[in-house]
This record gives C-alpha cells, sequence and structure tokens, in this order.
C-alpha cells in the first residue's frame, strides 16, 4: 500500500502540489488527470524522490518514503520503476545498454563508471527488451 499524508510541493512561493492525502491499495492501478500545470508530473517525481516533498509524508508499506537518505534512497529509487514521458535516454549509448542503466546501483564506482554488465544483467535485459517487442533494438 503507498499512503500520501498531506505530501506538498512548493517551488518558492508556487504551490505545485497542494496537500495530497490519500492511499493506493496493492495491486490497484490510480490514473493522474488534471490540466498542464497541474502537477501531475511534480507528484510522480515525489514517489520516487526525483523531486523533494515541501512537507507531508509517503508511506510504503507503513515505511516512510520521505525519510529515507543515503543507500536507503538510493535502493528505493532502484526499486520504484518509472517510465519518463521523454524516455531520458543517453543518446551515445545503445539501446541495450541504456536497459541495463538501470543496474548501476549494484555495482560500484568503478564498474558502473566503465560499464561493465556480466552476461546474466545483459540476458535480462535482453529478456526485458523481447517481453515489449524490442529485442532487435539492443544494438541501436
Amino acid at each position: 500500500m503507498l499512503e500520501f499524508k498531506g505530501l506538498t510541493k512548493q517551488f518558492n512561493s508556487n504551490v505545485a502540489v497542494k496537500p495530497a492525502t490519500f492511499i493506493i491499495q496493492d495491486g490497484q492501478m490510480v490514473g493522474i488527470i488534471g490540466r498542464s500545470g497541474a502537477g501531475k508530473s511534480t507528484l510522480l517525481r515525489m514517489i520516487n524522490r526525483l523531486n523533494e516533498p515541501s512537507g507531508g509524508q509517503m508511506l510504503f508499506q507503513g515505511r516512510d518514503i520521505t525519510a529515507l537518505k543515503g543507500r536507503d534512497l538510493r535502493q528505493w529509487r532502484n526499486d520504484c520503476a518509472m517510465v519518463f514521458q521523454q524516455f531520458n535516454l543517453v543518446g551515445r549509448l545503445n539501446v541495450i545498454t541504456n536497459v541495463m542503466s538501470g543496474r548501476l546501483f549494484h555495482h560500484d564506482f568503478f564498474t558502473s563508471m566503465a560499464g561493465v554488465f556480466s552476461a546474466r544483467e545483459r540476458a535480462f535485459a535482453i529478456r526485458a527488451l523481447d517481453r515489449l517487442g524490442m529485442a532487435h533494438t539492443a544494438l541501436q
């Protein structure tokens, strides 16, 4: 269960997200709708903590996500899947390397900087692309 308790976001004097209080039950699919500039993307970015909330709490299975720091925050971001509208891909990398970049959390500094991935990780990425009918694009 993902629970929002008065979650807010403010940029200077501009209120992007007014206090939001609601619960998303496990397995429930929720759509967030609203006009342009209503704070939809800001709310989603607060879920994975790419935007820090200005106030309130967000709890996942009773764990306070808004209080996470350091490794625990990196682990949350790793576990919290998000598909961006603009994809946020690295243009100079091929598709499979962009897919495997999601695994960098599991690597130390040197292997992540060198872009070294295991055969198991490459196979996992190919399977993920294949599930989307995109395995043929892996090297593009």
